[in-house]
């Protein structure tokens, strides 16, 4: 501290007292707070002044000051995100072009992978063996509308700082942060069952029991999550996800030029068994809990606004990609099952086994590099998958009843957190243990999923046109509004109606 011409000023970053040497040798902390007070004609001096340790929602403790006093005070070193400026991120921001993306992509390609998660990865190998080509086309025209519905997921997280729920609940009250959580927490546990299916299809393929191959997979979960803070879980979910392009090289090696002709343009939508993998696709495609995960996880990250032009490009490169995963599982499945079938529309022989598809792929490729290929892509979705899903039910729900819920806490900080991610694990464990078709249980998943579409994307365009939620030059207004509703209420109608339909005239669910 100095007293110069009447002021009195305190600096904190490296102490008020000329500290040991060897605390100066201590790494160097940032300056966090500074405090100016004049002294009164008479000589007093004010009343003590309360001087913020950080911005607000930092863990140290405000202190007090008075000008006549010494201060001494032990300084709690704060997360590297407590002292930015307004406006900083700690992705790195001061780093331009593609290495500023690399810093803050992560939340848009981690939820896309896991969007081509067991389940999904089901259907489409369902779809390409009963009916060939003909559904490439919706997959094609999913781009759109899923980057549209995640784009403005991420405007929500980045400019408001609040999880989907949080905002759901601050806005729309309790009642619909309820039914918002509800419809997330059946969607994720359906989701859990689906990619702990996978994990059994993969260990049967190996000779591996069901018990085994799920409590291995979640023993590895639990690990993951337990042991790491946000960047590890995201660098491991994401190694897991690149598993699945694999399905890129068995579509290429599968391909039927003959098969493609005859029957990509066959739209056959007067039979219900089509229309209920229509639905099935589309629940797919656009789930409820990618909304709530890929807002959470940017707030997780400390993602700030000048960062939304490279969050928009990994959400557009992460939409790409999760559908030309399904593209070409839809092809590999066709190039194989549906051609060697007699390319029938439907093949009344599809299969109704994991197993039957890698079979497939195998008489095509070879025993060794079929199922190494298939089940490598098909682990690596079940695996992205289940992390993504069960920690977006431990931060949904964290969100609407207000427990602690972030990954940079560790599990004695925020113990309901990490409790609820392994449940949501176990119950999918437990479910997918019992005596059931996988194949039918995913593809019924996938139809519950559009199912809930109207609820989840009519909340999601209601929060990003909402004038109290987000600043004027990035909500939702104009035109683009407009096509935004159209293509979320086109969704949730052909997701909805085709699976009433597939479930009341065809054979989907028997």
């Amino acid at each position: 501290s100095f007293f110069r011409g009447g002021s009195f000023c305190v600096r904190f970053g490296i102490c008020c007292l000329c500290p040991p040497k060897k605390e100066k040798e201590k790494k160097k902390m940032q300056v966090t707070a500074a405090f100016f007070q004049p002294l009164t004609q008479s000589g007093a001096h004010e009343e003590p002044a309360a001087i913020p340790a950080a911005r607000s929602g930092s863990v140290a403790e405000t202190i007090l000051v008075a000008p006549s006093q010494e201060v001494e005070a032990e300084l709690t070193v704060l997360p590297s995100s407590a002292y930015l400026a307004p406006g900083e991120t700690e992705v790195g921001h001061r780093r331009g072009g593609f290495r500023r993306w690399l810093s803050v992509c992560g939340p848009g390609l981690v939820v896309m992978l896991a969007d081509t998660d067991a389940g999904c990865l089901v259907t489409a190998a369902q779809t390409g063996s009963t009916w060939g080509y003909s559904l490439l086309w919706l997959q094609l025209l999913l781009i759109g509308a899923l980057f549209m519905a995640q784009e403005l997921t991420a405007r929500l997280g980045i400019y408001t700082g609040m999880g989907h729920g949080e905002l759901i609940n601050k806005h729309f009250g309790r009642f619909w942060a309820w039914v918002s959580v509800v419809t997330l927490v059946v969607a994720c546990t359906g989701a859990l069952v689906s990619e702990m299916s996978g994990v059994v299809g993969v260990g049967n393929l190996f000779g591996v029991p069901p018990a085994a191959s799920v409590c291995t997979a979640a023993a590895v979960l639990m690990i993951v999550v337990v042991s790491g803070k946000y960047r590890h879980v995201e660098r491991v979910a994401l190694v897991m996800g690149c598993c699945e392009f694999t399905y890129l090289v068995t579509m290429f090696m599968t391909f039927s030029p003959e098969g493609f002709k005859k029957s990509v343009w066959r739209l056959q939508f007067n039979d219900g068994d089509y229309n209920f993998l229509v639905g099935a696709n589309i629940g797919a495609v656009i789930m409820p809990w990618m909304i709530f995960y890929q807002q959470s996880a940017i707030v997780d990250k400390g993602l700030q606004k000048e960062d939304m032009k490279f969050v928009r490009v990994d959400t557009f490169i992460g939409s790409i990609m999760t559908q030309l995963i399904m593209a070409a599982v839809i092809c590999t499945c066709a190039g194989t099952i549906w051609v060697e079938a007699g390319m029938q529309m439907p093949n009344p022989d599809a299969p109704s086994e994991i197993g039957d598809f890698s079979a497939a792929i195998e008489a095509k490729l070879g025993t060794a590099l079929g199922k190494s290929l298939f089940s490598i892509g098909m682990l690596g979705g079940a695996m992205i998958g289940a992390i993504v899903v069960a920690l977006t039910a431990a931060w949904g729900l964290g969100e609407v009843t207000g427990y602690a819920h972030s990954l940079e806490s560790s599990p004695r900080r925020a113990p309901w957190f990490y409790v609820t991610f392994g449940l949501c694990v176990f119950v999918g464990v437990g479910i997918c243990l019992s005596p059931t078709n996988l194949v039918l249980l995913n593809i019924v998943i996938q139809v519950m999923n559009a199912f809930l579409l109207p609820v989840v994307l009519g909340l999601l365009f209601l929060l990003g046109s909402h004038p109290r939620v987000l600043p004027e030059e990035v909500r939702l207004r104009g035109w683009y509004k407009w096509v935004s509703l159209g293509v979320f209420a086109t969704c949730a109608v052909i997701g909805v109606v085709g699976g009433v339909w597939g479930l009341c005239m065809g054979n989907g669910s028997e």
